[in-house]
């Protein structure tokens, strides 16, 4: 009995194959083709591009350290073992990941907001107000991002082969030694995924920033809200600033190829 599909068979899954292709495909396209290449650098370089890409870059940058310095340990502690608090805390930290934007927008205002639970705090005790303000879209952007490193540095310490620790800990290296000396240099890689990923999303943040830091240009209007607001008055500018957040997007996926594509 053949085990080979019947010609029916392969020129639907080729037909299905295009129309997957074409889904991503197209809209990169029509990009590509709408692109007002001849005022192409006077857009991106305008007063307005250049306010929100530095906002941008502050507030994806400091997201992405923040990632790094509270993901850490937390990565660190899940990896240790299982339980159900750990199971909890793993939910909690990734449900940014699945959680509409406008709902962790809403939910970081409620949090964070003056007459939030811990925002009203703030405001009571130290009279700091975060929302409307660039540390808002720091904290937006790390609470988007931050769940894409805590997995891949969580992966990374688990696939971790303990005989290395094991070794360094017979040559008398205590546990922090240890931590610096053996298992970041190993894990450099999914560290490295990882920050690129929280990076990424950080820097991409939209509405999670504009429920939570508004709109306001020079302090809190990054470049994806710079776009929606040109969209409606400059639609140029808005498809170049849109080229230049695509061209980033393909350049953390060049970075992540080793990552990310199947090995042969």
């Amino acid at each position: 009995m053949s085990t080979r599909a019947s010609p029916m068979l392969r020129i639907l899954c080729a037909a299905l194959v295009l129309l997957a292709v074409a889904l991503f495909a197209l809209p990169l396209v029509g990009l590509l083709a709408a692109a007002p290449w001849s005022q192409f650098f006077a857009l991106v370089t305008s007063d307005a591009a250049i306010d929100a890409l530095s906002l941008s870059l502050i507030s994806s940058l400091s997201a992405a350290a923040l990632a790094f310095v509270l993901g850490l340990p937390l990565a660190a502690w899940l990896a240790r073992g299982a339980s159900p608090l750990r199971t909890a805390v793993r939910v909690v930290v990734t449900l940014p990941i699945v959680l509409p934007p406008i709902v962790a927008g809403i939910a970081l205002l409620l949090a964070f907001g003056r007459n939030g639970i811990f925002g009203a705090w703030l405001d009571r005790t130290f009279g700091v107000s975060l929302p409307f303000t660039t540390m808002a879209t720091v904290v937006a952007a790390a609470y988007m991002g931050m769940p894409f490193f805590v997995l891949s540095a969580e992966a990374g310490l688990r696939s971790l082969d303990a005989r290395f620790d094991e070794a360094a800990k017979t040559l008398s290296a205590n546990a922090q030694q240890r931590f610096f000396w053996v298992t970041l240099p190993m894990i450099k890689p999914a560290l490295r995924t990882g920050l690129l990923l929280a990076w990424a999303r950080a820097l991409g943040e939209f509405c999670a920033t504009q429920m939570f830091a508004g709109n306001l240009q020079g302090t809190t209007r990054t470049l994806p809200l710079q776009c929606a607001i040109a969209m409606e008055s400059a639609p140029e500018l808005a498809i170049g600033l849109a080229l230049v957040l695509a061209l980033v997007s393909v350049c953390v996926l060049v970075l992540l190829r080793n990552s990310l594509l199947p090995r042969r």
